[in-house]
């Protein structure tokens, strides 16, 4: 019986998360096809356990922020030439960009004009939906689908003309740990008024974010304090932002423990009665969760000068998810502390407010679910985008 020719699969991906959805994909191929699964590209310790031999280090591309690309341009522009060129070279049956858009669909650009016959997938939408939206209809010419990991971003691409999108599912919808929390916040809890409230405080991961909320919160925490009510403050970070976050809290009137381990982390969410944090991906992560929450930004000078051209009606994706307001958003000049220890006092007890939210979070997960592992629909996917291409 003859041997099955292997699939050449090429992949571009920078962060850590995209390494963990392009590990995702290589396992579901291998499965549904019964072939190997040749790899060239980029990524990182996943992809490499998977027999990627990576052209560089795929932590070059992993940039946050404007001004980080601007420093980098004419690095990565070389490392652009250099990743395009490779990939047609090696005439693989698809080529998966995944996330970092500013690097990995340039790639794709370069690619589709060295070949057209090579089928381009990219994981992870850009958020066109948020601000930019043009990007959608320009990359058209050269992704030919897009899998998303929100379940509104398939409509989305349709609505501004983009390439066609599936969903896939997120990560976070069958991750253990939020799966653990989901089921301690289930359980039901006394909320008397005079208890210890379990409070989870998140400023964010990022360096100014925490600069910019870090004294906001604590005069929160301060007020609260004064207010009568005794609470246990429960502050997960990441390693990076450690010693600034140690720093910070150092002035409050009441300290925080500080947790760095993931399953701490997780068990602390389960505990929470309610969560004053930084706006981003923690906002799902609690929503999935279950713990309701009041959701906080400041943006960058840099930022605020170009907040005109964002276009998104929230910034918090559970409201996006469920198309409605369920957590409540205070921005820039509007983080004001005697509001946010108020609101927060409102999700204390056993409040319609309260339930509100919990109700919210239900509808995001109904939202979310899907049939099927993400790595096996996305795999489905790029099957049928490279049975297309061997059948013409």
């Amino acid at each position: 019986m003859a041997t099955k020719k292997p699939l050449k699969i090429a992949i571009v991906a920078g962060e850590e998360s995209g390494d963990l959805l392009g590990a995702d994909i290589v396992a579901s191929l291998k499965r549904a096809t019964g072939r190997e699964v040749r790899l060239v590209g980029i990524g990182g310790r996943h992809l490499q356990a998977l027999g990627l031999t990576p052209l560089f280090d795929g932590g070059e591309i992993a940039l946050m922020g404007l001004s980080a690309i601007l420093r980098d341009l004419p690095r990565l522009m070389r490392r652009i030439s250099q990743t395009a060129d490779a990939v047609a070279g090696e005439k693989p049956d698809c080529l998966i960009t995944i996330d970092s858009p500013d690097f990995s669909l340039r790639v794709a650009k370069k690619v589709r004009a060295a070949d057209t016959a090579i089928p381009i997938i990219h994981y992870v939408c850009p958020s066109v939906w948020a601000w930019r939206p043009g990007r959608a209809e320009a990359m058209k010419p050269y992704v030919d689908h897009i899998l998303c990991i929100l379940p509104f971003e398939v409509k989305e691409l349709a609505r501004l003309g983009g390439p066609p999108g599936t969903y896939v599912g997120h990560r976070l919808t069958h991750d253990p740990g939020v799966l653990g929390a989901a089921k301690a916040q289930s359980l039901p809890r006394d909320l008397p008024e005079d208890r210890v409230k379990t409070l989870l405080v998140l400023p964010g991961s990022r360096r100014g974010e925490v600069r910019r909320l870090v004294g906001p919160f604590g005069k929160t925490i301060s007020i609260l304090r004064a207010r009568g009510h005794r609470l246990r403050l429960l502050l997960p970070t990441v390693p990076h932002v450690a010693d600034l976050v140690r720093a910070s809290v150092a002035s409050w009137d009441e300290k925080p423990e500080i947790i760095l381990d993931t399953e701490r982390k997780w068990q602390a969410f389960g505990k929470a009665d309610a969560a004053l944090i930084a706006s981003g991906t923690v906002s799902l992560e609690l929503a999935l969760s279950g713990v309701p929450m009041i959701s906080c930004y400041r943006l960058d000078p840099v930022m605020r000068i170009a907040q005109r051209l964002i276009t998104v009606w929230s910034a918090a994706l559970p409201n996006l998810i469920a198309d409605r307001p369920i957590v409540p958003e205070s921005y820039n000049e509007y983080v004001r502390p005697h509001y946010l220890a108020r609101q927060l006092e409102a999700l204390f007890s056993d409040t319609p407010y309260r339930a509100w939210q919990k109700d919210g979070f239900a509808e995001v997960a109904r939202r979310m679910a899907v049939d099927k592992p993400s790595g096996d629909i996305a795999a489905g996917v790029v099957i049928r985008y490279i049975q297309r291409v061997s059948s013409e």
